[in-house]
């Protein structure tokens, strides 16, 4: 999977996605068990997995350029992105399914009013978040290693705004359709995450590889205290 859709479809949806895939070989993915009813996929990393107290994991990439900077966000950007480290597919049909119900979102809000209680004192606002959902099909016969190192040099790309909170993609399912999906902190931080040179050479060299795609906007709004949330439409 390519973040360079996720990212343009900040700044233009009727521009074209790129490729929903596992382009990593399976010996470069870590193999982690995924807690309760969530299902294993190979891009999973372990929520416990930090290389600091101000670094946090949000990808299948662990290197430094991948990393979100905690110290470099406000609070509640911070616990949400810790909440959704959590993120992981339900059901193995989610290349299809709706995403609403793909995905373990009542376990990932459970965990942000956890994190919240922590601190007694802060009182979490209501807001919204920018949210990218990327279905796709592509033939089997693909190599996606080139793909997959365009895809890591998007991603390094997106991190720059600070305002990518969670990047997941699966594994293409036997007819070759899959899903990715991104989580922002507003549409502005998508769309200057699409303005990158490897943005750029990943639509240039993935437009024609597609059987078909779809993209979708979505809004999460967590309301006050975190106590509440829905997942909608997005509407300019």
């Amino acid at each position: 999977m390519s973040l360079a859709a996720l990212a343009h479809a900040g700044s233009s949806v009727s521009q074209i996605a790129l490729h929903s895939l596992d382009f990593s070989t399976d010996e470069s993915k870590p193999d982690t068990t995924a807690p309760g009813d969530v299902l294993k996929t190979p891009d999973t990393v372990s929520q416990h997995t930090e290389p600091s107290d101000n670094f946090l994991v949000v990808s299948p990439y662990l290197t430094q350029p991948h990393l979100l900077n905690l110290n470099a966000v406000s609070k509640p950007i911070q616990l949400l992105a810790k909440a959704l480290t959590l993120l992981q597919p339900t059901r193995t049909d989610y290349a299809t399914a709706p995403y609403l119900d793909s995905f373990n979102w009542t376990a990932v809000m459970e965990t942000l009013q956890g994190l919240r209680q922590v601190d007694l004192d802060y009182r979490w606002e209501s807001q919204a978040f920018y949210v990218i959902v990327f279905r796709s099909q592509i033939p089997p016969s693909t190599d996606r290693s080139y793909l997959g190192m365009l895809d890591q040099l998007s991603h390094t790309e997106a991190m720059e705004s600070g305002g990518l909170l969670k990047y997941w993609y699966g594994v293409p399912d036997e007819n070759g359709r899959n899903l990715a999906t991104c989580i922002w902190r507003a549409r502005e931080d998508a769309s200057s995450g699409a303005m990158g040179a490897g943005h750029a050479q990943a639509m240039r060299e993935t437009r024609k590889l597609y059987l078909e795609w779809k993209v979708e906007r979505l809004k999460l709004i967590v309301g006050e205290n975190a106590l509440d949330w829905e997942i909608t439409q997005w509407q300019d």
